[in-house]
């Protein structure tokens, strides 16, 4: 390659001649896309390495045309995909997306903004002030936790020997006891350690329980040890007056998290933290090089948010949540999060209904976690659970994953895909009985 041969003034990196169209023409493949997706196996079949014999094994020297890269996008990357955004996948948690998601993703990226101090671009900080108090009045989160209280908000380890997981069980809905961790911290003192640090969880990813949170506070404020409480999942929920409850206590804790990207139509990553005192933080965090050194800084009148995090460089997140709140309104929100919990307890209903199927433990939120009743040839059942959930995830039709509960193999259905309606649940629910039918009849046959 003759590189003499290339013009410096025909590389235009940002041009903004050429940026309409070529933008166009990405959101018109993701338009695309979203419209074809029910149409791909939900979960990847190809093997590790696929794409290796698909790409060249060194860098393009010439550039290539936005239609080239999208036609290899379409054609090699998007086979390689498992759908998070198709309406039948109902593993993990839910990965929402929304227009106003993605345009808030688009400008966030577009402005390009790295807003690691108040000075380097004071609207970053400003709104994400901001949007971080709407986000708490709409979990109707203690004074305390706003910035406006004295707390505040950001949108962003031990040594595992130093962690202690304490044991749930099925006769507690899998819930933390207060008992046993004030006796697990009993213990530890005795021993001479020093108990600093407690996570307590609103929506676990195995089966979406919930911890008492205000149990649990009251044994944290007793011992002096900070509480967090993880609200990932279905801290989202609490938006709605009638989960409200699940943040009883609330008022004890030291801090609280959750993921407008997992329910909130808000695409990834979008993830919000609350504390009640900030200072802890920002005082085991903050940096002072004498680069940052601005009037603002100096002067203690503003907030640096590359003190609240330990990476220097952050984006520009609340733009995102802010479009998100603002073109869809909570109303609307709400609306969404009710609308997915009502598919999962119609979806529980019909398990409910067919003798040969049985919920693992009581529904929570959009999570419902069943199986397939042992047939008394199968020991406990949870081999032929494990085989039936790999029979429907072969299928490419939809995609579930596992948890075990208590020794117990549970199916996870997790609804909360924005296209999901109850037309997929039906399908699901189909593709669920003809695959148990056959998992059934070969163990007959055996």
């Amino acid at each position: 390659m003759n590189y003499n041969s290339l013009s410096q003034t025909d590389f235009k990196p940002l041009d903004i001649n050429t940026l309409s169209n070529e933008t166009s023409k990405a959101i018109d493949f993701l338009a695309k896309y979203y419209n074809d997706v029910q149409k791909y196996p939900v979960r990847c079949p190809l093997e590790p390495g696929y794409l290796r014999g698909l790409v060249s094994d060194s860098a393009p020297s010439l550039p290539e045309s936005i239609e080239k890269i999208i036609e290899d996008i379409d054609t090699k990357i998007v086979p390689g995909l498992t759908h998070w955004q198709s309406p039948n996948f109902f593993a993990y948690f839910p990965a929402s997306a929304s227009n106003a998601g993605l345009l808030g993703e688009i400008l966030c990226s577009g402005l390009n903004v790295v807003g690691f101090n108040w000075i380097s671009s004071p609207a970053a900080t400003e709104l994400e002030v901001i949007v971080m108090d709407w986000m708490a009045k709409l979990l109707n989160l203690p004074q305390e936790f706003l910035f406006t209280g004295g707390g505040g908000g950001v949108m962003h380890g031990i040594p595992p020997q130093n962690i202690r997981v304490l044991p749930t069980s099925s006769s507690q809905d899998f819930e933390l006891s207060p008992l046993l961790l004030k006796t697990a911290i009993e213990a530890d003192i005795a021993q001479g350690l020093v108990p600093l640090y407690i996570c307590a969880t609103i929506g676990t990813t195995p089966s979406a329980s919930v911890d008492p949170i205000h149990g649990l506070g009251l044994v944290a404020t007793t011992y002096g040890v900070w509480l967090h409480v993880d609200g990932a999942y279905a801290g989202n929920a609490c938006i709605c007056p009638e989960y409200r409850h699940y943040l009883d206590g609330v008022e004890l804790v030291d801090s609280i998290s959750m993921n407008p990207h997992k329910w909130l139509l808000t695409n990834h990553d979008c993830s919000c933290l609350w504390l009640k005192n900030p200072k802890t933080l920002i005082d085991s965090l903050s940096t002072k090089p004498e680069i940052l050194s601005n009037k603002a800084t100096d002067f203690g009148d503003v907030i640096d948010y590359k003190d609240w995090q330990i990476a220097l460089s952050r984006r520009f997140r609340a733009l995102k949540l802010w479009i998100v709140i603002s073109q869809c309104g909570s109303a609307n929100l709400i609306a969404h999060i009710r609308s997915d919990i009502e598919l999962a307890k119609y979806f529980e209903s019909l398990i409910e209904q067919n003798t040969r199927f049985e919920l693992v433990v009581p529904r929570k939120f959009a999570l419902v976690c069943f199986r397939l009743r042992p047939t008394g040839v199968d020991g406990t059942g949870n081999v032929m659970n494990q085989k039936l959930l790999e029979d429907i995830n072969s299928s490419g039709e939809a995609y579930m994953t596992h948890a075990m509960l208590g020794g117990t193999f549970a199916i996870r259905c997790a609804i909360g895909g924005t296209l999901t309606e109850k037309n997929h649940i039906d399908k699901l629910w189909n593709l669920i009985q003809d695959k148990a039918t056959k998992r059934l009849e070969a163990y007959i046959m055996h």
